[in-house]
């Protein structure tokens, strides 16, 4: 596994793909910081800035930016089988 220098996911309390997300990193022990945009609203600008997207999940990883809950493309992106 890659070592990471920052990972954020930037989700909503009633967001599904964001538990999901959220579930996913903490399952294979994946360290990240989550920001709950419905109290940010800098944070929500600055991932629609990142982005483009106003959805959530907006994951970043060192940059790479994955939108939604896309289980393969975080595995790829975090070098996980």
């Amino acid at each position: 596994m890659k070592k990471y220098i920052k990972i954020t996911l930037y989700k909503t309390q009633t967001c599904v793909y964001c538990h999901m997300a959220e579930d996913f990193l903490n399952s294979n022990k994946i360290k990240f910081k989550s920001i709950d945009l419905t109290s940010d609203a800098k944070a929500a600008q600055e991932m629609i800035k990142k982005s483009g997207q106003m959805g959530v999940p907006v994951i970043d990883i060192d940059g790479k930016i994955i939108i939604g809950f896309d289980k393969n493309a975080l595995k790829k992106a975090l070098d996980l089988k």
